[in-house]
């Protein structure tokens, strides 16, 4: 797939098949993840996959909109380090915000669905993935094939038009 076909095809799946995502094509979604630009090239970022039925049952807990997790093939956690100042936090989010959308285009590109979750609980979060005092689990992808309509270019997106969007030179 071209890669606009894959930003035009991604969209919130929160409903997959019973069907695994093969090591191959798991190795290249995270592969994308790992290439992703940060700031300063920290990389201040960790990934947990996750594919065990229970782990995921119980990691779909950390927040009320996880539901989806527990039914995911895989679920990419992705933790990040915990920071006191504002600046640091304000730039590790904008990386996690990144490394996201890398995720989730790659996986598109191979016609995985992704959905993100929010995760409130971090008592539960760590317990799951076991990551160390200091680190907080931000954000869980929720992946597998979609169960409901294979992605494919949205050719009518919810989306406010372009020139509403966009202004050239001035506001």
């Amino acid at each position: 797939m071209e890669t606009f076909d894959a930003i035009r095809s991604r969209r919130n799946v929160r409903s997959y098949e019973e069907r695994p995502i093969d090591a191959p094509e798991m190795t290249r979604i995270l592969e994308a993840g790992r290439r992703t630009p940060s700031s300063r090239n920290e990389q201040r970022w960790e990934f947990v996959v996750v594919t065990e039925a229970d782990r995921l049952e119980r990691l779909s807990h950390v927040w009320r909109g996880a539901g989806h997790i527990a039914r995911s093939a895989a679920t990419i956690a992705l933790i990040a380090p915990e920071a006191d100042e504002e600046r640091v936090r304000t730039s590790i989010a904008y990386d996690l915000g990144q490394v996201t959308m890398s995720i989730m285009v790659a996986a598109a590109d191979l016609g995985i669905g992704t959905g993100h979750s929010s995760c409130h609980d971090q008592e539960v979060a760590r317990e799951v993935l076991g990551f160390p005092d200091g680190y907080m689990c931000a954000w869980l992808i929720g992946m597998g094939y979609p169960s409901d309509r294979p992605l494919r270019p949205i050719e009518q997106p919810n989306r406010r038009p372009l020139d509403e969007v966009v202004h050239r030179e001035v506001w």
